[in-house]
C-alpha cells in the first residue's frame, strides 16, 4: 500500500516515516516488509524480533539502534506531562529529521502510547479494514516461489530408516555364539595336528582359515544392516522444474542375449518393454540389446517387440501400470481394478491384452521357424543373406529400432531409443564372452548417446518398478552424498520360486 508515494504501515495504517537519512523506514531488507518505527519497536518490546512476512532475524544494527533508542524515549518520556488524553496521531513526514519530533506529538504525548492505542481502536472499530490489511500484507504464492526456493528442493533426496535393536539382537546373538564355536573348532584343529598326513592337514586348515574369513566378512553388513528410504519428490522439485526441460541424467541400459533358444526371446522382450516404459523422461531413456550370437531370430523378434512398444508403452503410462512387463503383468492373480478409476480402463486392458496375445504367437512362429537352420543360411527379407550366418566370423551388426527422430507411439509421442548391436567376431581373435560384449556396448552407447549412467540387466531381469531410476537417481544426484556414491544395486526377486525358496527371495 502506498499513499502519495510513500508506504503505509501494513499494522497500524500509518506512514511509516523517515529515517535519519531521509528515506522511508525499512525494518527487513528482505522483503521490504512496510511497517512504521513505533510498531517495529512496540514488536520489539514483545519479543518479537522477526519479520511478520518472511520470518527472517532483523538486522543486529537495526535491532541496537531500536534498543537504544528505546533507553532514550524511556529518559525523555519520564519528563513529559502524562496529564493529557492520548489521540490518534497523524505522523507529518517532515516532522521525524529530529529526536523530539520523533518522541513527541503537538500535545507532548508519547507517540508511542498514541500509536499502540490508535492501532489497538482501528483493530476494535474496524475489523474488516484489519482483515483487508492482512490480506494485502500476505505474500502472494507467486512471490514466495521468486524469493524462496521450493522448500523440498533443497532438502536431502534419502534417508536412513532405523532399525529397532530389538530386531538386531537375536541376529547378533547369533552372530557372536558362531564366532565362538568357530573359534573353539579352531583350537581343536590346532592343537591337534595329524601327523601321518601333516600336508593334508595343513592344506584343510588353510581352506578353513579362509572360508571362515570369508564368512566373518558377510558378518559385518548382518551385524549393522540399513535400510534407506528416498524422496523422488524432492528429485522432481530439484531438476523436473515446471516449463523447464528435465535436468535428470540420462540412463543407458544393457541387456545382454546370445542363444534366442536357450533365452526366450518373448523373457528378452518383457526386459526391453519394461525398460521402455520406465516413468522416466524419454529422452534420458536407451536401451541397448547386445546379441552375442548373432542370430537373426533375436533381430526378428526385437523387430516385433519394438512395434508392440508403440501400444504398450502409452497403456502402461495413462493408467499407471505395475509392473511394465506385460507378461507378468498380465499373470498377476490380484485385483487389476484397484485403484483405477478411468472409465476406459476395462475396455483398453481387454484390447491391450488381446494384441499382446497377437504378440506372443508372432514372437512363437519365429521361435518355431527358427528350430530349423536352412543349408545355405538365413536370408533377410530384401533377400541378402544374414551377415550373422557364421557366428564365429561376422561384421558388427547396429540397428536403431526407435529414437528421437524414429517412430512415436500410437498418441504421437516420442519413445525412448532402442538399438539392436552384435559386436563383430573373427577367427583368431579372442572375444572374452560377456565382458566383451558388455565393452562392445560401452563403446556404442558412447557414440550414439554417451549416458553418464548405465544399468546393466541380463535378458530376463525385468523392471518391476517403473520409478527404480528415479530411486537410484536419489542417490547418485544427491549435491551432499552424490559424488561419493559411484554404484547403486538394485534388489533381485524371483517369479515362481518353489517351496524351499532356494533364491532365498
Amino acid at each position: 500500500m502506498m499513499e502519495s508515494g510513500v508506504p503505509v504501515c501494513h499494522t497500524c495504517g500509518e506512514h511509516v516515516g523517515l529515517n535519519g537519512n531521509g528515506e522511508p523506514f525499512v525494518a527487513c531488507h528482505d522483503c521490504n516488509f512496510p511497517i512504521c518505527k513505533t510498531c517495529f519497536d512496540y514488536e520489539l518490546k514483545e519479543g518479537r524480533k522477526a519479520c511478520l512476512r518472511c520470518g527472517n532475524p532483523y538486522d543486529e544494527n537495526l535491532l541496537d539502534d531500536a534498543e537504544k533508542a528505546s533507553g532514550d524515549r524511556s529518559t525523555i518520556a519520564a519528563h513529559m506531562d502524562k496529564s493529557q488524553d492520548a489521540g490518534i496521531h497523524a505522523r507529518h513526514i517532515s516532522s521525524v529529521s529530529t529526536l523530539d519530533s520523533e518522541m513527541t506529538e503537538d500535545n507532548g504525548n508519547p507517540i508511542w502510547k498514541n500509536r499502540v492505542e490508535s492501532w489497538k481502536e482501528k483493530k476494535n472499530k474496524k475489523k474488516k479494514t484489519s482483515i483487508k490489511v492482512e490480506i494485502e500484507a500476505q505474500v502472494p504464492p507467486e512471490q514466495l516461489m521468486e524469493d524462496k526456493p521450493a522448500a523440498d528442493a533443497f532438502q536431502p533426496l534419502s534417508t536412513v530408516i532405523p532399525i529397532p535393536k530389538s530386531r538386531l539382537a537375536p541376529y547378533r546373538t547369533v552372530i557372536i555364539m558362531r564366532l565362538i564355536i568357530l573359534g573353539l573348532f579352531f583350537h581343536y584343529r590346532v592343537t591337534n595336528p595329524v601327523d601321518s598326513a601333516f600336508a593334508l592337514w595343513l592344506t584343510s586348515v588353510i581352506c578353513e582359515i579362509w572360508f571362515a574369513f570369508s564368512w566373518v566378512l558377510d558378518q559385518f553388513p548382518k551385524w549393522y544392516p540399513i535400510n534407506r528410504d528416498t524422496y523422488i519428490d524432492r528429485l522432481s522439485a530439484r531438476y523436473e522444474r515446471e516449463g523447464e526441460p528435465s535436468e535428470l541424467a540420462a540412463v543407458d541400459f544393457f541387456v545382454s542375449t546370445v542363444d534366442p533358444l536357450k533365452e526366450p526371446p518373448l523373457i528378452t522382450a518383457n526386459t526391453v518393454l519394461s525398460i521402455l516404459a520406465l516413468d522416466y523422461p524419454v529422452d534420458k531413456v536407451s536401451c541397448y540389446v547386445s546379441d552375442d550370437g548373432a542370430a537373426m531370430l533375436s533381430f526378428e523378434s526385437l523387430v516385433e517387440t519394438a512395434d508392440f512398444a508403440r501400444k504398450w508403452v502409452p497403456f502402461c503410462k495413462k493408467f499407471s501400470i505395475e509392473p511394465r512387463a506385460p507378461e507378468f503383468y498380465f499373470s498377476q492373480k490380484i485385483d487389476y481394478l484397484k485403484d483405477k478409476v478411468q472409465s476406459s480402463f476395462v475396455k483398453e486392458r481387454r484390447a491391450m491384452k488381446r494384441d499382446y496375445e497377437e504378440f506372443k504367437i508372432r514372437i512363437n512362429a519365429l521361435v518355431a521357424k527358427a528350430q530349423k537352420t536352412p543349408e545355405e543360411g538365413w536370408t533377410m527379407q530384401d533377400g541378402t543373406p544374414w551377415p550373422g550366418n557364421n557366428t564365429r566370423d561376422h561384421p558388427g551388426m547396429i540397428q536403431v529400432f526407435l529414437g528421437y527422430s524414429g517412430a512415436c507411439d500410437i498418441d504421437g509421442n516420442e519413445l525412448p531409443r532402442l538399438v539392436y548391436v552384435s559386436r563383430e567376431k573373427r577367427p583368431g581373435y579372442q572375444h572374452h564372452k560377456k565382458a566383451g560384449a558388455e565393452n562392445a556396448l560401452v563403446r556404442v552407447s558412447a557414440v550414439l548417446t554417451n549416458a553418464p549412467f548405465i544399468l546393466n540387466l541380463d535378458c530376463d531381469h525385468y523392471v518391476n518398478n517403473s520409478k527404480a531410476v528415479r530411486e537410484a537417481m536419489c542417490f547418485l544426484m544427491d549435491p551432499e552424498v552424490g559424488r561419493d556414491v559411484c554404484y547403486v544395486q538394485f534388489p533381485q526377486r524371483f517369479d515362481g520360486i518353489d517351496r524351499s525358496d532356494r533364491y532365498a527371495n
